[in-house]
């Protein structure tokens, strides 16, 4: 463990020195972030799961750093170049671009035309011209003329010594860093549509002919123009003034003014736009992506958390009903542990139809004592709903839209086909339906996170990020709630701290072989869970009415002689600890301080001791849309509807308003005040009320205020009867590609934008 590296995280993160030690040594032992989150706060000074990622992450980076600079030196060390100078400056770089600025001029290289005038014997007269003196340069030329190695004239001669200069230029350390620093406070983004791809580029109408500064420039508008420079239906450029450049480099060469420091002056423009300008676009490219792509991760993998934390209906007897006009509606019976008891089809199409197939959906609430029906959102699912609605089921019954984005990856999954192999896809998406409206989070981690549709462009972000980050996302969300580990399914146990996939499935076959759980300790018993994984994994399982009732609560086994001891000075039982909050105030948690379990945990402990295991989201809440409002159409402008958050983007909110197309939310038009963060104002699955501002039916455009002081709306019908929870996420998720307000500078830029080519 490197100490400068631990020095500098701390600095950067402004926390101490031995936070990060501790974080950086339990990480090193393989401790997982949940675990030293949740249970090693006396260590780490109580840091959260945020502040331990980034250090993780950070180490990560420093070392990938270290890897490089060691991979340099022996590199510049087989060559020969390696001076005490040169190894004191590779030791300093504390960015991969420095190292890199300081090994390009050793870096073994292709045949460049600076390569081949050295071959012609030119490298002596670049040096001369280089150095500036008073000389004849003429003079000094003609005796470089050499016609069996091409160099034919004295301007032959002088060419190939400027191209020489201009890679000692592109090379030199100093100009890189003055020209990277130009490029990043005042290089423009110029987005321009291909002539002739007009129409084929419509939904990139707003960035025809647009430009804006890279340093500003949001996440989601340069992940868009990349999008449409990688369609090949825009040219897209990283560009700064080229006079500004070649003035920095100036100054730094050009240091007389004879002939030879004109020809130095050559040299300095041709380095920039042929050697130094596409290297440093590509760099600002990639660094601005970069950047883009850690905001849209960051966007997305907090939708997601929002999402798997969203309110479980909790263990009901479902009918859930994936609507369908064309194939008719499957229909699923599921008990109160989600299995599979009945399915079938139906359709109610026409009056008879109607009735015939309402008085089946009776007839099966009534014999598998359903006690909540639900309705997937895709196509027909307003119709559904309709049907449902009319049948007279009891008020006790509730009927609920539930997301199915991504059900249908599920259903053609090789998970799906191991849980219902004697099924078809149908009622594998049926059954997950149902399931999502019983626990939300136990059936989404079978899927993708990818797939779930509440992400901003999370297609074109780098995918090994985005997996990390989201992986990083479901376990925080899993062991923050918790899982019941003798009927929690193979994926959602994989995301326990600590266990895995092939540990996953050794538990799930020791339960299927030996029966369920009595106890924590007889995890010990299944292959591979030994004592280090017992100890990262245990405190986020439970078993429910186990003998130890500590058992099913977040309390960790290696606390349990702490509680014991707390029940015994009491003269009670853990039980009765658990139960009489009037024992648990006569707790004086001093007493138990020691040397490895502090104020923090104890803390904690007493806390869980008032509510074992219970689920931390929210409770259910039943909601309704607007009666009536079914389609586009319906719309109108000014309408005041009710609607739930489905998705979060840097721009703005999404919202369901139950018409099969998500309106938006602009940023400007979530609150009446400034919001920099659409995040402090909404959350995904959030119920709110908006007004209807503009309605694009052909493009499927609907704008929404949340505005509070935007004049009277006009009201929406609401449904009288107001027991229609929100669904979650809209079936078809927008990938929204958000118009810009204004250009900033397309018409001084315009005329250089007409003449560049695509980038990488």
């Amino acid at each position: 463990m490197e100490e400068k590296h631990i020095r500098k995280i701390a600095d950067e993160l402004k926390i101490t020195l031995k936070q990060v030690a501790a974080v950086a040594l339990l990480l090193s032992e393989n401790a997982t972030v949940p675990f030293i989150a949740r249970y090693r706060k006396e260590a780490t000074g109580s840091l959260d799961e945020v502040a331990i990622t980034s250090i993780r992450d950070r180490l990560e980076q420093l070392n990938e750093l270290d890897k490089r600079r060691d991979a340099i030196l022996e590199s510049l060390e087989k060559q020969g170049h390696l001076t005490p100078e040169l190894k004191a400056k590779v030791l300093a770089a504390e960015t991969m671009a420095v190292l890199e600025d300081i090994y390009l001029p050793f870096r073994p290289k292709r045949r460049t035309r600076g390569t081949m005038a050295k071959e012609k014997g030119l490298e002596p007269l670049a040096k001369m011209v280089f150095e500036q003196t008073n000389f004849d340069l003429n003079k000094e030329a003609e005796k470089f003329i050499d016609k069996e190695k091409g160099v034919e004239s004295v301007e032959d001669a002088l060419a190939g010594a400027r191209d020489i200069i201009a890679e000692w230029i592109s090379e030199d350390q100093q100009a890189r860093a003055d020209i990277r620093s130009l490029y990043q406070k005042t290089s423009q983004y110029v987005c321009k549509v291909i002539p002739g791809k007009e129409e084929e580029a419509i939904k990139y109408k707003d960035y025809y002919d647009w430009s804006e500064p890279l340093a500003t420039a949001p996440s989601h508008r340069v992940l868009a123009m990349r999008r449409g420079a990688k369609e090949e239906l825009m040219v897209l450029r990283v560009i700064v003034n080229e006079e500004d450049a070649v003035s920095i480099l100036n100054a730094l060469f050009v240091k007389n003014a004879n002939p030879a420091a004109d020809q130095v002056k050559l040299a300095v423009r041709d380095s920039f736009k042929r050697l130094i300008m596409l290297s440093m676009e590509t760099e600002m490219r990639l660094e601005s992506k970069k950047a883009a792509d850690e905001e849209a991760i960051k966007v997305f993998a907090e939708n997601i958390r929002q999402l798997l934390l969203s309110s479980p209906l909790g263990e009901k007897s479902i009918l859930a009903i994936d609507p369908g006009f064309r194939t008719g509606c499957k229909v699923v019976c599921l008990d109160k542990q989600g299995k599979l008891l009945y399915n079938d089809v139906i359709h109610p199409m026409g009056a008879e139809a109607i009735r015939n197939e309402g008085i089946k959906i009776a007839a099966w609430c009534q014999k598998y004592k359903i006690e909540a029906i639900a309705i997937g959102n895709g196509t027909a699912s307003r119709e559904t709903e309709a049907f449902v609605r009319t049948i007279g089921l009891p008020k006790e019954i509730h009927i609920v839209m539930v997301n199915e984005s991504g059900a249908s990856i599920y259903s053609a999954s090789e998970v799906a086909r191991e849980e219902f192999p004697d099924y078809d896809i149908t009622v594998r998406g049926a059954v997950s339906i149902g399931r999502r409206l019983m626990d939300p989070l136990a059936e989404l981690v079978k899927i993708d996170p990818k797939s779930i549709g509440v992400g901003q462009y999370q297609h074109d972000v780098d995918q090994t990020l985005l997996k990390r980050c989201l992986d990083d996302t479901v376990g925080s969300c899993v062991n923050a709630v918790g899982v019941e580990v003798n009927t929690a399914s193979k994926q959602l146990l994989t995301y326990v701290s600590g266990v895995g996939p092939k540990l996953a499935d050794n538990i799930v076959s020791h339960r299927n072989e030996n029966g369920p759980f009595e106890s924590r300790d007889k995890l010990k018993k299944v292959s591979g869970l030994g004592g280090k994984t017992f100890e990262q994994c245990a405190g986020f399982l439970r078993i429910r009415n186990a003998k130890n009732p500590l058992d099913s609560s977040a309390v960790h086994p290696e606390s349990y002689e702490i509680v014991e001891k707390m029940a015994k000075d009491l003269n009670c039982s853990v039980a009765d600890l658990i139960n009489d909050s009037s024992l648990r105030d006569k707790i004086k948690l001093e007493k138990y301080v020691t040397e490895t379990i502090g104020m923090p945990t104890l803390i904690d402990i007493k806390a869980e001791l008032s509510k074992p295991g219970r689920d931390p989201r929210k409770q259910f809440e039943l909601f309704s849309f607007a009666d009536g409002i079914k389609e586009i159409s319906d719309l109108e402008v000014g309408m005041e509807l009710p609607g739930i958050v489905t998705n979060i983007t840097a721009f703005g909110a999404f919202v369901d308003i139950g018409v099969h197309q998500d309106g938006l939310v602009h940023i400007s038009e979530l609150s009446d005040n400034f919001v920099k963060d659409p995040n402090e104002v909404v959350k995904v699955q959030q119920k709110v009320k908006v007004r209807v501002l503009e309605i694009d039916a052909p493009r499927k455009r609907i704008s929404l205020s949340m505005k509070k002081n935007s004049g009277e709306g006009k009201k929406a019908p609401v449904n009288e009867r107001q027991h229609q929870p929100a669904r979650p996420v809209s079936k078809k998720p927008n990938t929204p590609i958000e118009p810009p307000k204004s250009s900033q500078n397309g018409k001084n830029l315009g005329s250089l934008a007409s003449k560049l080519t695509f980038g990488s």
